[in-house]
Parts: C-alpha cells; sequence; structure tokens
C-alpha cells in the first residue's frame, strides 16, 4: 500500500485493564497524515503519548509507554492490530492506565477496526527498509532481524509445559494473515506463577475470561482456539512491539524465546543506527477523485 491511511469512522469500546483491574473507556478515532498512532490520556487533559520506542517505560509483563511521567499501558494487543492492517495514523483516546485487556487477544481489536473502516490519505507511506542484519541474544534467548522486501515474522518459543513445549510460528504479516492467524490467540499465564505476579501489582483484572490459565500439567479453560495459540500469541506481541518502530517495516524478524524486553531492544537499536536501513516508497498514483476506502473485516 503505498500511501498512508487512517480510520473512516469513530469507534469505541470499554473493559478493565488485566494487571490493574481498572475499567477504561477506549476510543480509536482518525488523524491526520504523519499523525502515527497516538495515544490521548482523556482523563488527564488529552495528554499525547506517541506509540514510539523512545517512550517505552516498561517492558516486565506488557509493554508501557510514557511521556513526561503519564504513562498508558499494555498497549501490545492494540499496536499489533493496528500495524498489521497498515493503520498509520489514529489517536487512541483512553480514560484510563491500562488499555482493556478484552478476550486477552487482537481480535476484539480487529472487530473495531472492521466497523471503523480504513480509508487513504493523500500522503505516500514512508517505509523502514532493512538493508544489513542485526542480531544479539540474552543467555538462550534471541532476536534478529534482516533484509527483506516485506514483512515476516518467525517466533519459537519453548516453555517446560506439557500442554506447551516448543512451538513456531512463521508468517508474511498482513491484514489477511494477522486477521486469520494470529488475532484471536489470547494472552496465557500459569497458576504457579500467580502469588508472584499478584504481590508485584500484576495481573488484578486476570480471569479465565481474558487468558489462557495452565495449572502444574494441564489448561484449566480450555478449549485452544489454535493447537499451537501460544506460539501465535507471542507473535502477535511481537508484531505489537515492532509497531513502535513507527513505519511500516519491509524486514524479516526471527525471535527465540524472546520477550517484550528483546523486542524493545531491537527496535532501539534498529532505529539508532542507520546504516542498517534506509527509507522508501513504493511509486503509484492515488485516486485522484476521491480517497479509497477499504472495510477489515472481523476475525473469524
Amino acid at each position: 500500500m503505498p500511501f498512508q491511511t487512517t480510520l473512516c469512522h469513530p469507534v469505541e469500546t470499554q473493559g478493565i485493564g488485566l494487571h490493574t483491574a481498572v475499567k477504561g473507556r477506549l476510543r480509536l478515532l482518525p488523524a491526520p497524515a504523519d499523525t502515527g498512532i497516538v495515544f490521548r490520556r482523556t482523563d488527564l487533559s488529552n495528554f499525547e503519548i506517541e506509540a514510539q520506542v523512545s517512550n517505552v517505560a516498561r517492558v516486565s509483563y506488557a509493554t508501557s509507554l510514557m511521556r513526561k511521567g503519564v504513562l498508558v499501558s499494555t498497549t501490545e494487543h492494540l499496536l499489533a492490530a493496528l500495524y498489521s492492517c497498515q493503520v498509520d495514523n489514529c489517536y487512541v483516546d483512553l480514560d484510563a492506565l491500562e488499555v482493556p485487556i478484552l478476550d486477552g487477544s487482537s481480535q476484539p481489536f480487529m472487530e473495531m477496526l472492521g466497523q471503523a473502516g480504513i480509508q487513504t490519505l493523500r500522503r505516500r507511506r514512508r517505509y523502514l527498509q532493512v538493508s544489513k542484519p542485526l542480531e544479539f541474544s540474552d543467555g538462550d534467548r534471541r532476536i534478529g532481524i534482516y533484509p527483506a522486501d516485506q514483512f515476516l515474522v518467525r517466533c519459537l518459543i519453548d516453555f517446560p509445559h506439557p500442554a506447551i513445549g516448543r512451538q513456531e510460528t512463521e508468517l508474511v504479516v498482513n491484514r489477511e494473515t494477522f486477521r486469520h492467524l494470529l488475532a484471536p490467540a489470547r494472552t496465557f499465564g500459569f497458576t504457579a506463577d500467580f502469588d508472584k505476579l499478584r504481590a508485584m501489582g500484576l495481573i488484578r483484572g486476570g480471569s479465565l475470561e481474558n487468558a489462557i490459565v495452565l495449572d502444574h500439567d494441564t489448561i484449566t479453560n480450555p478449549p485452544l482456539r489454535f493447537p499451537d495459540e501460544f506460539a501465535r500469541h507471542k507473535t502477535l506481541d511481537l508484531i505489537g512491539d515492532l509497531a513502535l518502530v513507527g513505519r511500516p517495516l519491509k524486514a524479516q524478524v526471527v525471535a527465540h524465546k524472546a520477550g517484550h524486553a528483546l523486542h524493545t531492544q531491537l527496535v532501539t537499536r534498529l532505529l539508532a543506527d542507520r546504516s542498517l536501513w534506509a527509507e522508501s516508497v513504493e511509486e503509484s498514483a492515488p485516486d485522484k477523485r476521491r480517497p479509497a476506502r477499504a472495510a477489515v473485516t472481523a476475525a473469524d
């Protein structure tokens, strides 16, 4: 898609935060070209926090953004949907600290985008085209980004749990592949970790309705939506964190047992080294009569 996009119409939802358990109202609104994705804390006089890696504050069990002490948390599921649907410009209005977890996946956000529709703007998209590899590791966790002519991801996870084990996903990321293959995949957690996480002030809003919950050897709330739903959700998280590049990627990203910390480190290191990438545009003429519109259908 050679031209930038935004939404046709505002849409909204509400729900509780996974970690805070605080109810919040979320609205997605059209934004002008070159705005990017901008969170606005409507409970704090519309204070703006751009979805950029320079604003990353915490990445322990979710990706949180902060500017001048104002925080917005658990952004990755929403950003993954916006990025995969090639929504370049959008205001995200939120009246609470945390983006609602909804069902624990990106599917509700895809449904919102389907209701909003997407329109093309008269400004060219500027792609970030990776020209040289970048890779690094932290123990047995690894991540790398490599030259490619489209956006591809490969994600491997390995958990010592009989319901998970070693799983791997690989796909070209676009609206349709994300909608069908990744968006419905839910976040997950282990009962063995719950006391520790709650002592840290986390997962206060977690429930069987918004996460896959695993005890020492089984899934407590089956069925799964995919046999490899765990790897698919980790791939979803990866895409949401890569959205903090702030531009559509032409690259292949390979993540091996990585998480939010490595994802955001990759984005930071990539943007800091201009020898690794260049900006590119695709040549095409827009419809001179009026902006084109295309609706995103809801996830299956």
